[in-house]
Order: C-alpha cells, then structure tokens, then sequence
C-alpha cells in the first residue's frame, strides 16, 4: 500500500519562498517511490519579495498559499486543512520561505517562533511518533517542534549551527550528498542548497532522505 506524504511549502522561490529545485526533487522522488503525496501552505503573506534576478527587495505583496501553488501545479491546500492523522509522514523543503514564511528564524534567529498553524501540525506528526524530514534551512524549526535535544543538520554553517544549539537542538555537521537522523524522534535532515554546489549533490541527499522516511513510515507495518 502506498503512503500518504504531507509536504509544507512556503511559497516560490528560494530567497523569498520555498526554494523551488528542492521542492521538485522532494516531489519527483515521492512520486518515484510510489507516495501520494498533497502539498500545504499557510494562507498568509510572505514577509516580502525579492527581485532573484538582482536580489532586491520589491514593492508588492504575494501570498504564500497562492505562490506555493506554482511549484504544486494548483494542487495545494490551506494548512489549516492538514490532518496528521490522514498521513503517514511530514517532509519540509527549505528556502528562505522557512525561515521567513513558516517561522520568522531569518529576522529573530534562536529566538524565533513558528507559524502557530505549521508548528500545530508539525507536533501532530512529532507526538504521533511519524516520521518528518526537514530538508536545507527548515531544520531550524526542529527545536520548537520536538523541544530541545533533538538531532539535526543544516550542513556545516557555523552561525546557524550556532543558533540551532542556543534553540536547545543537537546539531551534526553533514556532507551535502547525507543526511542525519535522530532515530528516537524519527526526524531526518539533510543541508541541500545550505551547502550544495549543484542540483546533482542537492539530489543525491533529498533523495537519501525521502527514501529514509518512507523506510520508516514501514516500522509499524
């Protein structure tokens, strides 16, 4: 039987949304490995826009559901809508939209807070011993959704590194191609974009860690 897969966006775009070759990847290996998957996202606005072509910031306002929905084909839901219970896992693409977007770790840093409606599902997943996959930036978010000394990677950035331990989480510096997995909480990580050169090295890991989590999601089978 095929597992079910919620996936968070947080808009489109690496600088202001969810980073969109990190999404894809996450998508194609699902759909590779015979997952169903539906994607979420908040109905709010972005923090702001940026220009990626020159990296400035615009004078306009996107929303995140309505910008996730490019990457997703039209095929994405309102968060509040997610139900743990209907899904086997939770995996979380990065970009700077989880950072900005999803929580607001990019302006406050160890002192950030998560969208109530993103960490509500997120703990859904965590207390219902599911397996959750964090992917680039969004380990960030691991602290506050599994309270301190949970285990994750963002690469080998040592400010952010930093910051994840002030937060209470244990971070484990990581090779871009693997991926850190704190087997108590069922959480897997992998750095991506935080230190991939390439699409190719960004791959080998996103696809490390789909291909863990729906291992794990098999444990109670």
């Amino acid at each position: 039987m095929s597992k079910k897969i919620a996936v968070i966006l947080s808009g489109c775009g690496v600088y202001d949304g969810a980073e969109i070759q990190e999404s894809v990847i996450t998508l194609l290996r699902l759909d590779q490995r015979g997952a169903q998957v539906q994607c979420f996202a908040p109905d709010i606005a972005q923090l702001h826009v940026i220009n990626h072509l020159t990296g400035e910031t615009m004078p306009e306002s996107r929303n995140v559901l309505v910008e996730s929905a490019r990457i997703a084909r039209g095929d994405v839901k309102d968060i509040r809508e997610a139900n743990a219970e209907d899904f086997d896992a939770l995996i979380v693409p990065g970009g700077f939209g989880a950072a900005k977007n999803l929580s607001n770790f990019a302006v406050e840093g160890a002192g950030c807070s998560v969208n109530p409606q993103v960490l509500e599902l997120a703990e859904a997943f965590a207390e219902s011993g599911k397996p959750v996959g964090l992917i680039c930036i969004s380990p960030a978010l691991a602290a506050k959704i599994y309270g301190p000394g949970v285990t994750c990677t963002i690469g080998n950035c040592a400010d952010t590194a930093a910051a994840l331990d002030k937060m209470g989480a244990t971070h484990q510096e990581c090779a871009v191609e693997d991926i850190v997995e704190d087997q108590a909480r069922k959480l897997v990580s992998t750095p991506a974009y935080m230190l991939g050169k390439n699409i190719s090295e960004v791959a080998s890991g996103i696809n490390k860690l789909v291909d863990r989590v729906l291992e794990l999601t098999h444990e109670n089978d």
